[in-house]
């Protein structure tokens, strides 16, 4: 049975809200979802799921996308061809980062932007981030390329950033020759 998410569009005003700092012991509904958005992803990323389920593909989600004004995201990341890492991400803080930065060729997506955005997003190359696990336990991991960018990704939703909100206005493709290609 796949479970289809509730995930709301960049129009919702709660994806621009405060996020709260998610407090331990998380409560069992929080622990579900958090494994209902990563069971999600893991699906849409798979072609004849998603094909199936009408699932759009993505690799990240916020609690803001799915109505929860917490300071959380999952991840599942394709490492190599359907073999998966799951990230539960509570409470992040990026402690360091590249110079280097780069952007997605072809833009970036995001579930609750359901149209074609023109225009590049500068990212770190790298970065460092300290966070909680769902247990609770303080975790860290330095990301880099495609994952870094997701990290980043999310983050920005933690604090009511939509990617189109990167996106230079006037000149989409600003700074484009500074940056590297992902």
């Amino acid at each position: 049975m796949i479970k289809h998410l509730n995930i709301l569009d960049e129009k919702d005003k709660i994806l621009r809200n405060k996020n709260e700092i998610v407090t331990f012991p998380l409560d069992k509904k929080e622990k579900k979802l958090m494994y209902d958005m990563l069971k999600y992803l893991h699906n849409s990323q798979i072609e004849e799921i998603a094909e199936k389920y009408n699932l759009r593909p993505g690799m990240g989600l916020a609690g803001p996308q799915v109505g929860i004004n917490k300071r959380f995201f999952v991840i599942c990341h394709e490492e190599q061809e359907k073999v998966f890492k799951n990230y539960i991400v509570i409470n992040p803080t990026i402690i360091s980062h590249s110079e280097e930065k780069i952007y997605v060729d072809g833009g970036e997506g995001c579930l609750s932007v359901n149209r074609d955005v023109e225009g590049i997003i500068p990212r770190y190359a790298r970065i460092t981030i300290s966070y909680f696990d769902e247990l609770g336990n303080p975790k860290k991991i330095r990301a880099r390329e495609e994952l870094a960018v997701t990290f980043q990704h999310e983050i920005d939703h933690l604090n009511g950033i939509l990617f189109t909100d990167r996106i230079d206005k006037d000149e989409p493709y600003k700074d484009i020759e500074n940056m590297r290609p992902l």
